[in-house]
Order: structure tokens, then sequence, then C-alpha cells
């Protein structure tokens, strides 16, 4: 097993493009001019200054704003709100794994629906609808974890019409929204709902940093104000020094700043990992990401991603294998992250990986047969 591994696992940033200077210059500017608020209980919406920002942000209220200790914090609240035993909520194919924990701790009955190149396709979500009425969906529309993909217009558009005409929760779980590689951005489909039927999460673990464990939900004002009341019971208060910070980041364009950094490393290392698989394993199947931290990677049939992983531990390369995102299948797909590894290294990282297929494959009864 080689000593200095490369994990294209954890989807979090390498630390050399952390912004710890600018968090460091904004909790002083923090605690010089907002230290009350930083430093006291806040209630269930959060601090009241980056509330504002955030509406600003979203064409919103700020009583349509909390923001939470992180996404998942957001997700979870959100999850045992809406969801009781046995209630039906639509989940892409492949989604997130966290999100499918907590679903199942809450109980869901699960409707899968599929990933497309241009993300899940409407005509699913329609037909899990009339296999029961779902309460929830949830839909990562950009730079998909684990597949980076991106939702078109087009299915944003229906996406929320279907909401609107079957009742349903549409809950838009964006945190990769702002690390983009392209100069266009997508509407939200929370700017396009006027049936009060969106629910958005974004985080500031992405755009800033995840030590920070900032995120937070916009929605209509009655789910958001029980919402934070639910939060207020439960925690008493969130992380106001984090979020002040965050605030000071956002008014003083701090953030702004960082991204256009964390967007060019994050570029190079997608190009990088793109040019390292089509040289390496021309066989892999992909949609390049235009942000975010992931590519999902589909191979031959042949290949069971686990078994690939153990090989791929002994070259000293590691991956989330494509089961674990998935209700069921996945078995020849993986999760790359490129986030954490800088981009000379993956080169070597793709590789060691496309190394390990080899001995996999070589493995084989029938391959030693031949």
């Amino acid at each position: 097993m080689a000593s200095d591994v490369i994990s294209f696992a954890r989807g979090a940033p390498s630390a050399d493009i952390l912004p710890h200077e600018a968090v460091r210059e904004a909790a002083a500017r923090a605690l010089d001019s907002d230290w009350e608020k930083a430093l006291s209980y806040g209630n269930g919406h959060g601090h009241p200054g980056l509330c504002q920002w955030i509406a600003d942000h979203h064409d919103a209220k700020p009583e349509q704003v909390m923001v939470t200790n992180g996404s998942m914090e957001a997700a979870a609240l959100l999850f045992r709100h809406l969801v009781s035993e046995g209630d039906r909520v639509i989940v892409e194919q492949p989604s997130y794994d966290r999100t499918l924990l907590l679903l199942r701790q809450a109980g869901a009955e699960f409707a899968p629906a599929p990933l497309e190149a241009d993300g899940v396709d409407p005509a699913a979500v329609e037909a899990a609808c009339a296999g029961g009425a779902p309460t929830l969906a949830h839909i990562i529309p950009n730079f998909h974890n684990p597949a980076g993909c991106t939702l078109s217009p087009e299915k944003r558009k229906r996406l929320v019409e279907l909401a609107d005409e079957h009742g349903f929760t549409l809950f838009e779980d964006d945190p990769y929204r702002l690390i983009s590689f392209e100069e266009s951005e997508a509407d939200t489909m929370l700017g396009t709902d006027t049936a009060d039927r969106v629910i958005h999460a974004s985080s500031f673990s992405k755009s800033v940093s995840p030590g920070v464990r900032v995120g937070y939900l916009v929605g209509p004002e009655e789910e958001i104000k029980t919402l934070a009341k639910r939060a207020n019971e439960t925690y008493i208060s969130p992380n106001m020094l984090a979020e002040s910070i965050v605030f000071e980041l956002c008014r003083s364009g701090g953030l702004e700043e960082n991204l256009k950094v964390v967007n060019a490393a994050l570029r190079e290392r997608r190009d990088a990992l793109v040019d390292a698989l089509r040289e390496s394993i021309p066989e892999a199947e992909f949609v390049p990401p235009e942000g975010g931290y992931f590519l999902w990677l589909s191979l031959a049939d042949d290949v069971d991603t686990k078994a690939l992983l153990a090989e791929a531990k002994e070259e000293g390369v590691t991956f989330v294998a494509g089961p674990d995102f998935m209700l069921e299948g996945g078995g020849s797909a993986l999760r790359l992250s490129f986030a954490p590894v800088p981009a000379d290294q993956i080169g070597e990282g793709v590789a060691r990986l496309a190394r390990a297929l080899e001995r996999l494959r070589s493995s084989k009864p029938d391959a030693k047969a031949a």
C-alpha cells in the first residue's frame, strides 16, 4: 500500500484553499463592531443581519429566512417537521447519502426518480406522484452531489409546476450554487415559485469553509416561522459568532473575493480530473461538472466498485463506491471528489485508480484462465 494516499473520497476542499486570513480578519471586525450579537444568544431565525443579506440575495423577506448550523441541520429540521412514518418522499437516484440516512430515520417511503445528464427526469417525478401522493421531493439542482450534473431551466420550471399540481413540498437543496465554473447562474426554483411550495436550502460551508457550519433555509413565511420555533426549542440558539463572521464576509465583499480564488482552483482541479480520466480510463462515462466538488463515474458492468475500492486502497487512492448513494444498484459507479486534491496530484491519483482497475480485472477467474 502506498504511504501517500490520494483521497478523492471526502467532499471538502484541501486546506490550501481555505480562506484563513479572510476569516481571521472578518472575525476581528465582527468582534469589534458586532460583538454583542456575536457573543449572545440569538433566536431560531439566526443573526438578523445575515438573515437580511440572505433575503436580499434571494429577493425575499427576512421573515422567510432562518440560519442554521449547516445545511444538514436545516434538512434534519425540515424532515422532522414535514415527514412522518410512511410518508412518500421523491428522491433522486443517485442522491446524497446523508439525506437518504435522515429520511430513513424519519420513516420515509422512498419514491426514486433517476437522474439524467441535465438533472432529474420530471416524467419520473410525475410517475412517482401517480403512485401515491408524495409529501416531499428532494432535489439538488446545481452541481449535484454525487452526480455532478445541473438541472436544466426547463426541468426546474416543470418541477415547480408539479409541486403545485400535486401539493408536495419541493426541497431545493442547493449548497453548491456559488461554486460555479461558468459565468451564467441558473434561476432558483424558489425564485419562480408562486404557490409557496418550494423551500430552498444552501450553505456557507462550501463558499467559506466547512468549519463555519452556517447554512440556511428560505421559504414560505409561516413554514419558516414554525421551523425557527422548533430550532429554538431544540438548541436554544444557533452559533451567533460563526454567523456574525459570515455576515461580515458577506457585507464586506470578502465572500465574493474568496469565491474567485476557490472557483479558479476547483476549475483547475476539475479540468485535471477530466483530462486524466480521458487519458487513463477512456472507458469511463461521466458528465463533466460545471461547478461543485464531484464527478460521477460509470464503468463497465463487469466492475464492482466496492471490490475496486479495496484494490484502489492498495494502490494508495480512495473514492466512494456508487451503492452508497443508491437505494439499489450503482455497483459499477463511483464518486470522485476533486475538491481535496491539488491539481498536480490528480493525474497520479487517476493513474493509481487505473492500475487498481487493471488489477481487479486480472484477478478474476476468467482473466486468469485466459
